[in-house]
């Protein structure tokens, strides 16, 4: 029996017991793939776009561009176009589609920012946290085809692509209509040990 969008949801935010003092919105935040047909407020968008506003970046050049579509819009309907493989099943259903992307060369004199891709990241984390923290469902992509969206929306050759994030709210797993996808919505979050992660050395654990 498929579990319920509610105990789904209770068991991705399963808090592991030694990770005291952690803000608890990391472990709140999952990526779903089954949304609701409900729409998202303008304020609330308004206030993922301002929380990602304001990550850190690199010679403070805010180097990253969100191309947004609300559903019923030309643009969502671009960027659902250009979603590969599964993504294509489950994603435009989602109210919201976002595409993150980066200009590759500082805005100052024009050389290469080496950072852009990593400030888009930052960015586009903020941006799920606060979601989240809305109670809002994000989830991120890779699996699109970027010359296919390059052309679709205009987008300028100096500008990279990060991912396309799904948003909206949580629906019930059986939305899916696919086994593979039903399975992938309810399995158990899973992360890497902090000894696979943290080093003192190359290779070596640091004491934790």
């Amino acid at each position: 029996m498929t579990l319920s969008a509610s105990e789904v949801n209770e068991m991705k935010q399963v808090r592991p017991v030694d990770t005291d003092g952690v803000l608890p919105i990391f472990h709140q935040r999952w990526s779903a793939r089954a949304f609701a047909d409900r729409d998202v407020s303008g304020a609330d968008l308004k206030r993922v776009f301002e929380a990602a506003r304001w990550a850190a970046s690199s010679g403070n050049e805010q180097p990253w561009r969100f191309v947004v579509g609300r559903r019923g819009s030309a643009t969502h309907e671009k960027i659902a176009a250009a979603l590969a493989g599964f993504n294509q099943a489950w994603a435009p259903k989602a109210p919201v589609l976002i595409l993150g992307t980066a200009r590759r060369v500082l805005e100052k004199n024009g050389s290469p920012n080496t950072y852009a891709f990593y400030d888009l990241g930052a960015a586009s984390s903020y941006l799920t946290l606060q979601a989240a923290a809305l109670g809002l469902t994000t989830h991120q992509m890779a699996g699109f085809d970027n010359e296919k969206a390059r052309t679709l929306l205009g987008i300028p050759e100096e500008y990279l692509f990060g991912s396309v994030i799904a948003l909206g709210y949580q629906d019930e797993p059986e939305t899916l209509a696919n086994e593979t996808l039903i399975q992938r919505e309810t399995a158990p979050r899973e992360r890497k040990s902090l000894s696979e992660l943290v080093f003192a050395e190359w290779g070596q654990p640091f004491a934790l």
